[in-house]
């Protein structure tokens, strides 16, 4: 394959994948808006929570809301559960790696948060762990994935699937919807026009 066809390609398959998005899921997006600035305006929080290349999305998403995204604000209560390498040891090493986001979430969550799934398949132990321990706790177990949401659905709600089964596009959609999500938030909360 010619690197110049390989390049159009992705771009295509890109746009093919933005548009169905947009198609459909403008109501899932609204729901995830909703239930976020519920629970920050009564004093809750977000926690994000993913593997890999979702950890990271978690991470920069919890930044874009703790300290800013389109402008100056006061900050975001949300966090990321990906990000303190003695509890993931700990947790890993003495629960497993399945309870690394659950034992978390009963640490640090509380009813009126919203926990945050990022798995691009719908099928990783631990993050379904994590929205399960969330909902026993009370939390709205949110979740953004792909595919055809893998073990998510009943699970998570609000629950965004990318319409895609390629793994690059469903990531490139999660920090697309993630900093739009960023976006709505300090909308809604009256930190931006």
């Amino acid at each position: 394959m010619h690197v110049s066809s390989f390049f159009d390609d992705e771009f295509e398959e890109h746009a093919s994948v933005v548009a169905a998005t947009r198609a459909e899921l403008r109501a899932p997006f609204d729901a995830l808006v909703d239930v976020c600035a519920d629970s920050l305006a009564a004093g809750g929080k977000i926690l994000f929570f993913g593997n890999g290349g979702s950890a990271a999305d978690a991470q920069h998403l919890a930044t874009e809301l703790a300290v800013r995204y389109i402008g100056d604000r006061p900050a975001i209560a949300a966090l990321a559960l990906t990000t303190d390498t003695s509890a993931l040891t700990a947790i890993g090493n003495d629960l497993g790696f399945e309870q690394l986001f659950a034992r978390q979430i009963e640490a640090v969550g509380k009813a009126g948060d919203v926990a945050i799934g990022i798995t691009t398949s719908g099928t990783s132990a631990n993050v379904l762990a994590g929205l399960e321990q969330a909902k026993d706790m009370g939390l709205v177990a949110a979740a953004l994935t792909g595919r055809q949401g893998g073990k998510l659905p009943g699970l998570a709600d609000p629950l965004l699937i990318v319409p895609s089964a390629t793994t690059a596009r469903i990531q490139e959609m999660h920090i697309l919807l993630g900093q739009m999500l960023c976006g709505a938030l300090e909308k809604r909360l009256g930190y931006a026009d």
